[in-house]
């Protein structure tokens, strides 16, 4: 027996070491601990997790704050530059989980979206993740359904996927195709590892119709992404139970110039707003929004479905919502002339535009009217219709007043000021694309923002203030790594991005005014934006970069968020207004609210992506083969990516499209680099490009390169890279002279 009872630091240092073999027989027989011994190695371990170093979990034990260096991680996908993101199967520390970047090698083989692997995890500073991850090996199939079209053959038949560059396919057995015909849409889950032909075999759950057909394109995404779609009976039951709420105990808003301004197809009002000039120059602000937790009670049905849907989701065709639609279509949404019960907040501005004061009143409203921002921009530019000529004096030059003021205040906080045109798909009728245009943007929009950003503030600083808990909108300041790349971009376009000093939004604000009116002003808004880290939400403040603000919360879109109810039941909860705030429970699970709801976000972010993008490749299937110009908007080691002018789509510009010599791959520059010619293929140069593929199903656009720069690209035989002496890999000592080369005629440049 051992004399010896490690410290606990060295039980530590030792489970760091050897993840993988973490019970308590195993610490005791790394230490060499035997009999009577054994209970005093219990009571170190009790005192670990007592002190909150370890977790213990089905009787093993590991480092509460940081993973192993041997984790169970889950594929989540790859972001808009091409990397791959994984996830901890068990993260048990405090705050947001921890951003994997998973690196395969080329013998891994591919891995897909929602595989779980065994990884070696390497622990990094100054990038915005925390952990690298390399495969140790594969330990089970995504747990997330397969969608794909189904194959029919003569014994059964095939699931071709339909992600976008995804190769996997699976076998279905006759017994498991549940009647599906071939083409046609199906949901299926894996249930072996490999039938016939070396594939995984599955078995199809549900057969979701023709591909083909127009509004199936969002519902493939609903499917895909996981997207709960259809409310229980239970929540169907509480909502059709719901009753407006009553006057008593809310202050009386109803005669105060209270009105909605929305997109034209609004589904949902869930805001209105109202302002009065002050005789100093001044201006009092009201905003009124929804009060959803008069209906949606803590551990009810409803409130269990919308946290679990987290937000709502919003097609072109369809929106999935966060709650049933006789509430937020009805009883929630701020109608014109119809009694509503909002929380509301006033606040008052000096003639700066600085807010001097605000202050919270549960209340009930009544919509003056119900604008969209055309006509809002209208009436403020002198030409109102019928409906809005009533209202100019007494409601709409007021709010342009409050809204001069409130510029003047964002002038000088310089919050980011990215200029990403938003795009707009118009359908026909019966689903089909009848157009692709790109949103107008009225000063109206930016009107309402900044009520609403004000709002959000007022509503973060009363809960800190009165010391409650809630859920803060969260946005960190760039990685240096993401900093060094869009300063490159910048230099390679001829403008600068300081370096060697604290950075500042209004310094990200010069460059970008640098660029506005070049041909490299879309190409710098987007590097910009993927040079910021992601939203997300968290019981602790750590401040909103992007805004520029101290203190943000989101308490303007209860209808379809569901942080801004947590906020809601916060302020309920501060000022004693009912027994409809904050519950116990709420206030426990924070940390796993924002954890679930930051990642519902995501979800459905990547949803409308995928939606919009196979809109965009039904729209463009019909001009195959036609030329049209674009910018490259990414490089990656097996292509280019191209946004094209017209649509705004992104199209893959697969590298055997691209001349005739081979071409190599420089991460730190960002480049393709011509072995021969040494001409750089670089984010933000124009080019000529033909449409090859376009694929509905998957919305996966094919370009080849005819023009870079204006200038033509050397073809090879039957004007691709096919063959030929200059296909050759080319030596170290060659690539290392083009790149000579380069760099001199970029100084040049």
């Amino acid at each position: 027996m051992s004399d010896h009872l490690p410290s606990k630091r060295e039980i530590m240092d030792w489970l760091a070491e050897h993840p993988e073999a973490s019970s308590k027989r195993d610490i005791a027989k790394a230490f060499g601990i035997k009999g009577a011994a054994r209970i005093d190695l219990k009571r170190l371990l009790k005192e670990l997790e007592a002190e909150g170093q370890l977790e213990r979990k089905r009787r093993h034990y590991h480092d509460g704050h940081t993973l192993p260096p041997v984790s169970v991680i889950q594929i989540i996908g790859p972001d808009d530059a091409g990397d791959l993101f994984a996830r901890p199967m068990e993260w048990q520390g405090e705050g947001p989980e921890p951003r994997i970047l998973f690196l395969p090698r080329g013998a891994d083989g591919a891995v897909g979206k929602g595989e779980r692997v065994l990884a070696r995890l390497i622990a990094v500073q100054g990038e915005d993740y925390h952990y690298q991850a390399r495969l140790i090996r594969r330990i089970g199939t995504a747990p997330h359904k397969i969608v794909g079209i189904f194959r029919k053959e003569t014994e059964g038949g095939r699931i071709v996927p339909i992600d976008k560059g995804a190769d996997k396919e699976w076998r279905v057995r006759d017994d498991a195709t549940l009647g599906a015909k071939g083409g046609e849409l199906v949901e299926a889950e894996q249930i072996g590892p490999k039938g016939r032909l070396g594939l995984p075999l599955a078995r199809v759950t549900e057969v979701l119709g023709d591909p083909g057909a127009p509004r199936a394109v969002s519902l493939i995404a609903i499917h895909q992404h996981g997207i709960p779609d259809d409310f229980p009976d239970a929540v169907v039951a509480e909502a059709d139970a719901a009753q407006p709420a009553p006057m008593a105990g809310r202050m009386d808003l109803r005669d105060l110039p209270l009105m909605t301004i929305d997109p034209a197809d609004a589904r949902d009002h869930d805001d209105a707003v109202a302002a009065m000039i002050e005789d100093d120059g001044g201006a009092t602000i009201w905003v009124a929004i929804a009060d959803v937790a008069h209906y949606v009670r803590p551990g009810s049905s409803l409130d269990r479905e919308a946290w679990t849907r987290g937000n709502s989701t919003y097609f072109p065709d369809r929106v999935v919502p966060m709650l049933p639609d006789i509430l937020s279509g009805d009883l929630c949404s701020l109608h014109e002339g119809v009694d509503r019960p909002v929380i509301a907040v006033k606040m008052r501005l000096d003639a700066q535009g600085n807010k001097t004061g605000h202050s919270f009143h549960r209340a009930m409203m009544n919509s003056r009217a119900s604008l969209s921002y055309e006509q809002a921009q209208a009436a403020a530019e002198g030409n109102p219709d019928d409906q809005a000529a009533p209202l100019m004096e007494d409601v709409i030059r007021p709010l342009w007043h409050a809204y001069g003021l409130l510029k003047s205040a964002r002038d000088r906080r310089q919050p980011l000021d990215l200029d990403l045109p938003e795009r707009r798909i118009e359908l026909t009728p019966d689903g089909r694309v009848k157009s692709v245009n790109f949103r107008d943007r009225f000063e109206a929009h930016r009107l309402i923002e900044e009520f609403m950003v004000l709002a959000n503030v007022a509503a973060a600083e009363e809960l800190t203030r009165r010391q409650r808990p809630l859920l803060f909108r969260v946005h960190e300041e760039p990685s240096p790594a993401k900093l060094d790349a869009l300063r490159e971009v910048a230099q390679a376009s001829g403008f600068v991005l300081a370096k060697g000093q604290v950075l500042q939004t209004s310094h990200l604000n010069r460059l970008l005014a640098q660029a506005q009116g070049s041909d490299f002003d879309e190409l710098i808004n987007i590097s910009t934006l993927r040079s910021m880290t992601q939203a997300y939400y968290a019981p602790q403040n750590y401040g909103h970069f992007g805004l520029a603000l101290t203190h943000y919360a989101h308490f303007t879109s209860p209808i379809r968020r569901y942080a801004d109810l947590i906020v809601h039941r916060a302020l309920i909860t501060a000022h004693g207004w009912g027994d409809d705030g904050l519950s116990g429970g709420d206030m426990e699970r924070l940390p796993e609210t924002a954890e679930h709801i930051s990642a519902t976000e995501r979800r459905s972010m990547e949803a409308e992506r995928d939606t919009t993008d196979r809109y965009l490749a039904a729209y463009l299937a019909d001009r195959v083969g036609t030329e049209l110009t674009g910018r490259i908007s990414g490089v990656q080691r097996f292509g280019a990516f191209v946004k094209l002018d017209e649509t705004g789509a992104d199209g893959l510009l697969p590298i055997r499209e691209i001349g005739a010599e081979y071409f190599h791959f420089d991460p730190d520059a960002q480049v393709l680099m011509g072995s021969e010619t040494g001409v750089e293929i670089g984010i933000g140069q124009r080019v000529l490009v033909r449409l090859t593929e376009a694929v509905p199903t998957t919305g996966g656009l094919m370009l080849e390169l005819l023009e870079l720069d204006g200038k033509a690209i050397p073809q090879g035989p039957k004007g691709r890279r096919k063959g030929g002496p200059m296909r050759r890999k080319p030596t170290q000592a060659r690539l290392a002279e083009v790149k000579r080369a380069a760099k001199r005629r970029r100084k040049r440049g």
